[in-house]
């Protein structure tokens, strides 16, 4: 039974980086990345609040008015973040280059977590092991970052790259403290699917104030709701894959635990980018893997891993 819950944890990595590759299209027939977002996390929302009501447990919702602190509803809010920079970064620097800023924000965000103790995260000594696997995150990001300027051509090279870097760690690292506060909030909820359902409902609604600020400020295009009859039907499995992640994570993390979960999701991440940049699936730009990159790739795998079972 153990080694369903492995492949699980593994599965729902794969599917992080299938999630964001998706999005492309969903982007591309609604026009504007915030409008695309706004759907995806609806979708995902519905998904997880049917499911929850057809196992019974959406009845816990209801906690809510109980929950100790305001701000454990806001866990859903670093879901916006992680997705819509997906969106945006993904046709500018590969799956494999978006993936990788990611794991190294989630992983240096998971080390603050851990070392300074906050949000009711265990606190943990600083010890070889992760100071090892942190330089060899840095040093596989780094390395996979500058693999692929090398192999870019001019007009593949994206204008203020620096910002870009930037915005993926920063959409890495909330994902960490999205958990530690959607797991506090689950002590008050108790209900998995119930916490998963507010965490998407907050995400849902975040995203759409921000898109309809923008709307006003006129600083994003008016979605167009008719370019999706011609996009692919896979175009839609971006909030499936969302909720099918956070249903699992909470299935499977009690039964390997944290360290592994976090390990194996990271491989699937990892792995999946790179499949989906080496095919050019989901009509995603071919991005080869060269051998700096490659190299990179590995040393995140393994430092993320050593990081995670220090």
């Amino acid at each position: 039974m153990e080694i369903l819950f492995l492949g699980s944890a593994l599965l729902v990595g794969c599917l992080l980086a299938v999630q964001a590759s998706v999005n492309q299209q969903l982007n591309r027939a609604v026009g504007t990345p915030y409008g695309a977002s706004t759907l995806q996390l609806a979708v995902a929302a519905g998904a997880l609040g049917l499911t929850a009501l057809g196992t019974g447990a959406l009845g816990a919702v209801r906690a809510v008015d109980d929950v100790e602190h305001w701000w454990l509803l806001l866990g859903g809010v670093a879901s916006p973040v992680y997705i819509t920079a997906g969106i945006l970064l993904f046709p500018r620097l590969g799956a494999v280059s978006s993936v990788g800023l990611f794991v190294t924000g989630q992983v240096f965000a998971s080390i603050a977590l851990d070392l300074l103790g906050v949000l009711a995260v265990p606190r943990r000594e600083l010890g070889i092991g992760i100071v090892v696997g942190a330089v060899a995150v840095l040093s596989g990001i780094t390395a996979v970052i500058r693999g692929q300027r090398a192999a870019a051509t001019p007009g593949e090279r994206p204008a203020h790259q620096g910002g870009w870097v930037l915005l993926g760690l920063l959409a890495g690292a909330v994902l960490p403290v999205q958990g530690a506060i959607n797991a506090q909030l689950r002590r008050d909820v108790e209900e998995p699917l119930a916490v998963g359902t507010i965490s998407f409902v907050v995400a849902t609604l975040s995203i759409a104030a921000v898109l309809g600020v923008l709307l006003l400020g006129r600083r994003t295009p008016v979605p167009q709701l008719s370019g999706l009859r011609a996009m692919p039907w896979w175009g839609w499995l971006g909030g499936l894959c969302a909720a099918t992640y956070v249903v699992t994570t909470f299935l499977v993390l009690p039964r390997i635990g944290a360290a592994v979960t976090v390990a194996l999701t990271v491989t699937g991440q990892q792995a999946a980018s790179a499949l989906v940049d080496q095919r050019g699936w989901f009509r995603m730009p071919r991005r080869p893997l060269t051998s700096p990159r490659l190299a990179g790739l590995g040393m995140l795998v393994a430092g993320s891993v050593l990081v995670q079972l220090a």
